[in-house]
């Protein structure tokens, strides 16, 4: 109290000729009306732009509510794509399938989740992604990553709660990709070099590829649908004495800042992988 009393007193004559101002700019302001208007344009103008810098304020501390809700929102649109459906070929089938159909009559092949990206490893020789969605939440091994930018990568653990996905930027990855304008497919790995560049080996010369162009997901693929971003073409390489191209890929996906993913599985993965492994029977 005895503080607040020195400070009036030592700025007493300061304090005197604030209130004397505001009296005389309120007094000003009903007695003109231009004065009135001008005096609350000039409020109007600094209270707008204190509710927008506490607007811009209050925005930043919910961008982690805001970012859940666009990615669950993103899932549910996700669900609903006419090319989650495919109807298998029936015509000497005597098994009808029961799985959920769409107004055409096309079964369900893919159903999509969304995920929470708990842990990543760009800088390693083999990199993986740590995600926060397990067996208890319906992941299962061979499930398909991608982001809202590209494909991801492959799960290949899981526990209850968590998952771990082999990163396309993983030694032992490899994607059968296609050029997005031709068809022409190849293989798809990572060199362990640079984490923004892919490699897309052998892929026909017959195929008419320039830089810049699309290359996304193949046909061929049991774990990813067909024509998923993967990246564009950066660099085109071959060899006299080879038939096929090597094209250096620069992804789509950042891997340096991802935040969530999308998880897809094929309902067909299991026998479709079972089949290709099996060994025919004499």
């Amino acid at each position: 109290m005895k503080n607040i009393l020195f400070f009036i007193r030592r700025y007493l004559s300061f304090l005197s000729f604030l209130v004397l101002q505001v009296i005389s700019i309120v007094m000003l302001s009903n007695a003109s009306k231009t004065h009135q208007s001008f005096f609350a344009s000039a409020v109007n103008e600094v209270t707008g732009n204190i509710n927008k810098r506490y607007s811009g304020f209050r925005d930043y501390f919910t961008l982690k509510e805001t970012n859940r809700l666009l990615v669950e929102e993103n899932n549910r649109l996700r669900n609903q794509l006419a090319g989650n459906f495919e109807s298998p070929d029936i015509r000497k089938e005597k098994f009808i399938d029961t799985l959920l159909r769409d107004t055409l009559g096309r079964a369900r092949k893919y159903t999509w989740l969304p995920a929470k990206v708990v842990g990543n490893s760009y800088t390693l020789q083999n990199n993986y992604v740590t995600i926060e969605r397990g067996s208890n939440q319906g992941v299962t091994k061979g499930m398909a990553a991608i982001s809202s930018q590209g494909i991801v990568g492959v799960v290949v653990e899981t526990s209850p709660n968590f998952s771990k996905i082999m990163s396309l930027i993983h030694r032992n990855s490899k994607v059968s990709a296609m050029l997005k304008k031709d068809n022409s497919a190849g293989s798809l790995e990572w060199d362990g070099a640079d984490p923004t560049y892919l490699i897309l080996r052998n892929v026909t010369k017959g195929a008419k590829v320039a830089v810049g162009d699309s290359v996304v997901t193949s046909n061929y693929s049991a774990n990813f649908p067909s024509r998923l971003m993967i990246g564009t073409v950066a660099g085109i390489s071959s060899e006299s004495s080879s038939n096929f191209y090597t094209l250096k890929i620069k992804t789509a996906t950042n891997f340096f800042s991802l935040q969530y993913v999308y998880l897809i599985e094929n309902v067909r993965y299991s026998e479709q992988v079972q089949l290709e492994n099996s060994v025919p029977k004499n």
